[in-house]
């Protein structure tokens, strides 16, 4: 593994040990007298870890700041980072494209893009930040465990960070030579399959993919689905949402966003929850899950086992977080709402006597460590690959010595069992219901 003085890209696909070997890299660049500044931009949430992982594993001299605070507080400290020895400055996405010219400013010699899926997106601010802080750095690494979160064009932007002589500077001219348009007013980009081995050659040219069972001695992990009956009055509810969303498509436009926007309305309520149009509120019209899950924290609670509780929806997770209170079981908790991401975490780790850990599957599922536990309960799922992914390595990576349980809490005859098997798949569930529908099918029906 080399990066040449002509500035390289490498990019890491592994499940786990990224920023291990990306400090590993940094320290041998450093010594070699090719870098004296790195800039590493990661999602808010594990903005803290880069700081954690440097002080188990970087061997070598080096001074690191995480810009946090207002703009004025990020400025000052980024304008502080002059030492001799090696400077490593740490920020988010958001943060990066805000003050991309004084990051420009500050010159770093390698640019590292942690959970690169996150620019994957061409014309997003973000992503247009990157690229031009990437095309100034001399060295780019990007690390990703889901470079290809949905489809395959999503490798542009990245790419583009990395090194942009791979797919060209163009986003319509890689789209038009390797995709064809179809679907409803031609917006689904399927890859030309003539065109298949010179998209995987390229991206092969680059890249280093290392996979768990590759560099890690990790123990082996079991799915158990866990099917769940809808009370009958909410059952009632479901069904009719189900003719509703059904007659909502008939007639109009057919587009992924259309259907999972009405996918959303059945998989809260899947979840006990529906949306009352008149007064805005959340009602709760079923605790089947819930009740569930009481089953499983017995079970965990006789064993004095931890364990990790993943939702997507913010009433569920107040829920389960008063089932919690109620029991008298300590947890943790990480939602978008929640600040302190890393006591939270510590606190599950560490304290004996914090036994559960609930999070959001958007926010809790990146570069945190959940070790503690063994088995995690999905309580819900959203539609993304990249999300479910990641809130399965939380428990599954490096520290872990105990067998992993994935628990899917799954609504029989309702969405939720399309949903989980086109994730288990790794399936395109919007593109799946839309040809459900194009072959007289209700695409909102088991």
């Amino acid at each position: 593994m080399s990066m040449t003085s002509q500035g390289a890209a490498l990019l890491m696909e592994m499940g786990t040990g990224k920023s291990l070997t990306a400090i590993a890299i940094i320290g041998a660049l450093s010594q070699a007298g090719r870098i004296r500044r790195v800039l590493v931009v990661a999602p808010l949430s594990i903005l803290g870890v880069w700081e954690e992982e440097f002080q188990k594993f970087a061997a070598y001299p080096y001074s690191l700041a995480i810009l946090t605070g207002s703009s004025a507080k990020k400025l000052d400290t980024l304008r502080h980072m002059t030492g001799t020895a090696l400077q490593v400055v740490v920020v988010n996405y958001e943060s990066a494209w805000r003050m991309e010219k004084d990051l420009l400013a500050w010159q770093p010699d390698l640019i590292i893009a942690d959970e690169g899926h996150k620019i994957k997106t061409h014309n997003i601010s973000a992503s247009k930040a990157m690229h031009r802080l990437g095309a100034a750095a001399r060295y780019r690494l990007l690390l990703t465990g889901t470079l290809i979160t949905n489809k395959a064009i999503d490798v542009f932007s990245p790419f583009k960070f990395l090194n942009p002589s791979i797919f060209g500077g163009s986003f319509y001219v890689f789209r038009n030579r390797y995709f064809d348009m179809v679907g409803y007013g031609n917006h689904t980009p399927v890859l030309k399959q003539s065109m298949e081995a010179e998209l995987t050659e390229k991206i092969h040219s680059i890249s280093y993919r290392a996979t768990k069972a590759e560099c890690l001695d990790l123990p082996e992990t079991t799915d158990v689905i866990r099917q769940v009956e809808l009370e009958p009055a909410a059952l009632r509810i479901y069904k009719g949402l189900v003719k509703e969303s059904y007659a909502e498509l008939y007639g109009g436009e057919v587009t992924a966003p259309n259907i999972l926007t009405r996918l959303l309305r059945l998989s809260q309520l899947t979840g006990g929850f529906i949306g009352n149009d008149e007064t805005a509120a959340v009602e709760q019209v079923s605790c089947a899950k819930l009740s569930a899950l009481e089953d499983i924290l017995d079970g965990a609670t006789m064993e004095e086992q931890k364990l990790v509780i993943i939702a997507r929806f913010i009433p569920e997770i107040h829920t389960i977080c008063k089932l919690l209170e109620k029991r008298n079981l300590r947890y943790s908790c990480i939602t978008g709402e929640v600040k302190d991401r890393d006591e939270q975490v510590s606190q599950f780790q560490n304290d004996p006597a914090v036994s559960v850990f609930v999070g959001q599957i958007a926010t809790a599922g990146l570069g945190i460590t959940l070790t503690a536990a063994s088995t995690m309960v999905f309580y819900s799922l959203d539609y993304s690959m990249s999300n479910f992914e990641q809130a399965k390595a939380r428990i599954h990576r490096v520290g872990q010595h105990n067998p992993c349980t994935y628990l899917y809490l799954v609504a029989r005859g309702t969405v939720d069992e399309k949903v989980l098997e086109s994730l288990k798949s790794k399936a395109d569930l919007a593109r799946t219901l839309i040809d459900d529908y194009r072959n007289g099918k209700n695409p909102f029906s088991a």
